[in-house]
Parts: structure tokens; C-alpha cells; sequence
């Protein structure tokens, strides 16, 4: 966006943190730069307000400029079909129009009389139905030949905090066992690069390992297996229709709440899952997240790539079913609302 045009108000990295408790020593911070950008967008009003993702700070700013009559739209549901739905009369009250990713969001939110259209998934239509795993590691500068695992901790530093060494340590079960074997690591800057870097001194002594920033999906499309954190890295390694396994961890007090929460609302934790309605990815999570329940599916894939093919398939039919022309989609909705409000 900013390469764009778009005027930046704020770092986006502020609001880019994750968990219940992690998330407190933030708010004396965000709550009163939403309260300034809510003042801003009310004396000088936009034909559209569009709150992209973190619904927590969004919906609320949302809210308040809509009651002053400015038309709002919400891209990226926040996933209150899996945990607090409570959050559904906030949502009436803070959106004109809910934009959804996925299909079955798009039936939850009409199930609440909330306008919502579903536009597909932009990954969808960026990924290609085959990709080039060739032509993805002499992009990288990796042999063209071997076995490569794509190691993906997550983007916020919390994530590899937590993910880094138990990755790194799978990765010492998997070559232990796997001669040859090489890993790449996509980080998203110099901070998690540094903290990876910290795990792979104390664990990763005489590992093939290439780190690599702001280059995750040539990552994962150069490799034959992939395990990553759970999130949007999972929905793009099922595009790219990579074997995976899917893994998290987070401080005790937080994942013991929110598997609470989560777990009596939905099966699966992982997007592939969720969209096939059935597990089709291994998802081992919090004390499952060591090298001796991490590294078996992975090694199973590579002496065994033939038994990957039915869960390709799946992933090939949930590709279909999401690519859309997601941006055109979204576009033309919001330029609608728009207009029609402009001529009311």
C-alpha cells in the first residue's frame, strides 16, 4: 500500500502482536491512536472507510466513524465463527458490508443478517495451479537437485520465540535421518532473523540451513515438505500444494484459554483442515511441538511421495473453490457502497 501512494499514519508493526497477555502492554499505546485516527477520518470524512484484519483495533474505530454517517467495510472476517461470537452485535453495529476470504464465512455472517459478500481468496488467484519448485530454488540460488523442508516460525517475534529452537531441533532429527537433506527459513526482517539465528547456534551446528527474508512462498514452493506456524502460511502451502504439518506454541496461560474457547466451536485449527471440513494436515500443537511428533509426517512424505497425491487433490479442488478474482471482487463491492451512498 505504501508503495502505492498510501500516506502512512502509523507503523503497522505496532499493531502486530499476538495472544491475550501478550497483547496488554500495547493498549495504553493503541487505544488512544485509534482515538486520534478516529477524530481524523470524522473531521475530514472518506467516501469509504475499510478496516483491513485486526478486528480488535478496526471494528471499534469502525463503529464510531460510522455513527457519524461515514459508510464501512471490514476485509478479512475475524474468525468469530470459531470463538467469540458475542462479537457478532458489535460487528452489526460497526460494518455497512463484511468482505470474507472464505465461503463458509460468508454463510455464518447471513445466518446473522449481516451484509457480507464473499470475494475469494487473493492467494487463490496470485498462486499458480502448478508451481515451478525448478524454477523456485534458481530464483533462491539452491541446487535444483535434493530434498529441501521449508522451516516457517511466523512473522511476529512471539511466534519465534516460541518456534525457532523446536523447529531447528526437528530439523537435526530430520537429516539425522534423511542424508543430504537441505532446509530453507523464511523470516520477515532483522529481529526474527537474529532470533533464529540464536536457535540455530544452539541446536543447528553443521545443518544445511539458508536463512532468507520477505521470501516465504519461493520458499515453500522450492521445497518438498514444509512446517510452518499456524496461520495464513498454512492456506498458501495448501495452494502450493505442499506436503506440511502444521504447529504452534504460545505462553501456557494463553493457548489453555483459547483452546477453551476455540476448541468447543471447531474441529481443526489449521485453514487446510477447516476448508477440506476433514484433517488433512497433521496439526501438532503447544507440547506436541518437538522434533519426535514433528518430524515423523515430514519423513513420511519425502520416502513416500506417492502417498501424497489424494491430498493433493483436495488441495487442487479447495483452490478452485477459493480463486475468484478476490481484489477485482472487492474492489467493484466497495466502489458500489461507495456510489450508493454518495447518490442516497
Amino acid at each position: 500500500m505504501q508503495a502505492a501512494g498510501c500516506k502512512t499514519l502509523y507503523p503497522m508493526e505496532r499493531l502486530s502482536v499476538m495472544g491475550l497477555f501478550e497483547s496488554f502492554g500495547r493498549y495504553p499505546e493503541l487505544i488512544p491512536m485509534r482515538a486520534r485516527l478516529a477524530r481524523g477520518f470524522i473531521d475530514d470524512p472518506p467516501d469509504v472507510l475499510i478496516g483491513i484484519d485486526a478486528p480488535d483495533f478496526n471494528l471499534t474505530l469502525e463503529r464510531k466513524v460510522r455513527e457519524r454517517g461515514i459508510p464501512t467495510v471490514h476485509f478479512v472476517s475475524p474468525s468469530v465463527w470459531a470463538w467469540r461470537s458475542y462479537r457478532m452485535k458489535k460487528i452489526r453495529r460497526a460494518v455497512d458490508l463484511m468482505l470474507t476470504l472464505f465461503p463458509f464465512e460468508a454463510e455464518f455472517y447471513r445466518q446473522h443478517q449481516i451484509p457480507v459478500e464473499f470475494v475469494g481468496h487473493p492467494l487463490a488467484d496470485e498462486i499458480e495451479d502448478n508451481p515451478d519448485e525448478g524454477a523456485a530454488r534458481r530464483e533462491l540460488g539452491l541446487p535444483t537437485d535434493g530434498e529441501i523442508v521449508a522451516l516457517l516460525p511466523g512473522s511476529r517475534t512471539s511466534e519465534v520465540e516460541f518456534l525457532a529452537s523446536p523447529l531447528v531441533r526437528t530439523a537435526r532429527w530430520l537429516a539425522d535421518r534423511r542424508e543430504g537433506l537441505r532446509f530453507v527459513v523464511p523470516l520477515v526482517g532483522p529481529s526474527t532473523t537474529k532470533q533464529f539465528e540464536i536457535a540455530l547456534r544452539r541446536h543447528g551446528a553443521g545443518l544445511d540451513v539458508k536463512l532468507f527474508e520477505q521470501a516465504s512462498r519461493a520458499c515453500m514452493r522450492a521445497a518438498n515438505a514444509v512446517i510452518l506456524a499456524s496461520g495464513t502460511a498454512s492456506l498458501e502451502a495448501m495452494l502450493l500444494k505442499k506436503p506440511m504439518v502444521i504447529t504452534y506454541r504460545a505462553l501456557a496461560a494463553t493457548y489453555w484459554i483459547m483452546e477453551r474457547w476455540v476448541g468447543s466451536n471447531v474441529r481443526f485449527a489449521g485453514l487446510p483442515n477447516l476448508l477440506a471440513g476433514r484433517l488433512v494436515v497433521p496439526e501438532l500443537m503447544q507440547r506436541y511441538a518437538e522434533p519426535e511428533w514433528l518430524g515423523p509426517p515430514i519423513l513420511r512424505a519425502l520416502e513416500q511421495p506417492g502417498a501424497f497425491e489424494e491430498t493433493r487433490a483436495e488441495f487442487a479442488r479447495v483452490h478452485a473453490d477459493l480463486k475468484k478474482d478476490a481484489a477485482r471482487r472487492a474492489a467493484d463491492v466497495i466502489v458500489g457502497l461507495a456510489k450508493q451512498r454518495a447518490t442516497a
